[in-house]
Formats: structure tokens, sequence, C-alpha cells
């Protein structure tokens, strides 16, 4: 088997069954995400909607390379994408459409944080024109991060001048420079995204909790009843989306994490390897990740729900325009 992505381990079996099911789901979901939150009718700011948007476009970029090609590339025959300088380029586009995944969810998270901790930066910040800037900016540099990946690899044929397959060439594992880049590269991700999404959660609770406390010091009457704080009902929705994203976004990258943190401890002070299964484990997880936001939307968003069912109902109402005439 042809494996040129030098991932954890795998269990091919599992992938087998794993990869086209979550191709199926996850390409019409991170669509339908897209489509709908477009439309900017399920009472989100603008702001909110330019990352959600961004976010489901960077997920169905991870689904199409990342589980459709590696997986056509894995279990098919010879083809298009087996030739040397296209899955050079697959394995680039997977690098850096999850790259840009991650820290599309880090740029959420800091822009919720700043609504919610900084008035006084809220204004200027929390705007659709500071998101295109950031969102594009972030899109820039993981694929300038990740270009490098480009050049990897060498191929295993040349026949009729044309090379064929992706090896990892052999200065891969001896090269200062590709320990470096290795290196920064795992940091940037998922190991910094991570410990910056779990701060800046943990910032927004503490700050949540003091400002809930003095609201309702404030607002309390005479009678020692609370009235309906518009405010709060508003940031508790925000709060809600936010953590869910962010949450879902931790746990189901935690065992990749955790997996990788161990293998590198135990290369370094010759302790036993994760087992391929957990390292497999870790890395279907994480592909999930890219297929459960749309499922957030729908549990979080009331309004969001509206529009699915419409969008859902639209091609069989046509149907039956089409049948009654």
């Amino acid at each position: 088997m042809k494996y040129p992505f030098n991932l954890l381990p795998t269990l091919p079996d599992v992938e087998i069954i794993y990869c086209p099911i979550l191709g199926a789901i996850g390409v019409p979901i991170n669509l339908l995400a897209i489509v709908i939150l477009s439309r900017g009718n399920c009472g989100l700011s603008k702001c909110v909607t330019c990352y959600l948007v961004a976010m489901a476009a960077a997920d169905l970029l991870v689904v199409i390379t990342d589980v459709i090609l590696r997986w056509s590339i894995i279990y098919f025959p010879v083809s298009f994408l087996d030739i040397t300088p296209v899955c050079s380029l697959v394995t680039v586009l997977i690098f850096a459409a999850t790259e840009s995944s991650v820290w599309f969810t880090v740029a959420f998270t800091f822009d919720r944080f700043v609504a919610i901790c900084c008035q006084k930066l809220k204004a200027k910040y929390c705007t659709v024109r500071t998101a295109a800037v950031v969102l594009g900016a972030v899109s820039v540099l993981s694929c300038l991060e990740c270009a490098p990946v480009f050049f990897r690899f060498e191929a295993r044929y040349v026949i009729n001048n044309l090379e064929w397959f992706c090896i990892t060439k052999p200065e891969y594992y001896t090269s200062l420079a590709w320990a470096a880049f290795e290196l920064i590269h795992r940091l940037l991700t998922p190991l910094l995204p991570f410990v910056l999404i779990l701060l800046l959660n943990t910032l927004t609770v503490r700050y949540i909790l003091v400002a809930s406390r003095a609201r309702r010091r404030l607002r309390r009457d005479s009678d020692g009843e609370i009235p309906s704080d518009p405010e709060m009902d508003k940031r508790r929705k925000s709060i809600i989306l936010l953590f869910a994203i962010s949450g879902s976004f931790i746990v189901l990258w935690t065992t990749y994490v955790i997996c990788f943190i161990y293998q590198r401890i135990a290369f370094i002070s010759d302790f036993h390897a994760p087992s391929p299964t957990s390292g497999t484990v870790g890395y279907l997880l994480q592909l999930l990740s890219s297929c459960t936001n749309t499922c957030i939307y729908t549990v979080t968003q009331s309004k969001f729900r509206e529009q699915l069912k419409k969008v859902v109902k639209y091609p069989f109402a046509v149907i039956l325009r089409s049948v009654k005439q």
C-alpha cells in the first residue's frame, strides 16, 4: 500500500469504512452550513457569520483533501493523483486546510473573547472588515507555512520521464532544517491553538462570572427579584455558541494531541510508543471535528434550525409544484 503522508499509524480496515462515510456526510453538511449562513437570516451578527462561513469552508476543504483525495490515493488503482507533483500538492493542501480550520477556530474564539470581555475594543475589532483581514491573513500564512511540505517528497518510480508516487526524502529524517520545520508546524497545529483556546475560554468564563454577579447586584429591585436582562440573554446565546464550537474542537482534538505529545516523549525517553489504535482513534476524531459545527449550529441556534428546514424542504416543494402543474 502506498502511503505518502507519514501520519500516525492507521488501521486500513477502519479507514475503508470511516473515510467514505465521513466524506459522504461532511461535504453536504458543510455546504448546507455555508449556504444557510451566507444568507444572513440566522440572527447572528455579520462579523460572527463571516467567521462561521470561513470555518465551514475550511472544514469542507479538510473533508475534500484529507478524506476524499487521501482515501482515493491510498485505496484506488494508479491514477492522476499518484503523479509525484500531484500527490505532493495534495499533501500541502491537506496541511494547509487543516491549519486554516484550526486557526479559524482560534480567530473566532478570540473575536468572541474581545466582544464579551473587552468592551472598549469591541467596536473597532468585532467588524466584518477586521474579520475579513484576519481570515485572509490566516489563510495566506497557513499556505506559506505548509508550502515546504511540497519538497518533502521524491518519486518512487520514473516511467517515461514521468515521476510516480510520493516517498519521503531520506534527508527529511536527518536535516536540522526539516527538524525545525516539523517542530514549528506541530507547535502551530495543534499545540499552540489548543492552549490558546483553553486560555481564552478560561478568561471568558472568569469575566462572565464576575460580570454576572455585578449585574445581578445592580439590577436587584427592592423586592429582591431580578428583572429580565436583555444584554445578559444576548451574551448567553453568544457564549453558548462559542463554548459549543471551541469545546467540540478541544474534545475531538484531545486524543490526537495526547498521542502526539506522548509519542515525542517516548521517542526522547525510550518509552513505549502509543499503540497504532490510539493514533488511529485520535486521527479519526480530528477528522470528525470537520463535520460537527453544522450540528452545533442546529442544536444551539433556533433560527439556523428554521433555515435548515426551509433548505431541506425546498427541493421537495419544487417537485410537488412541478407534479401539480
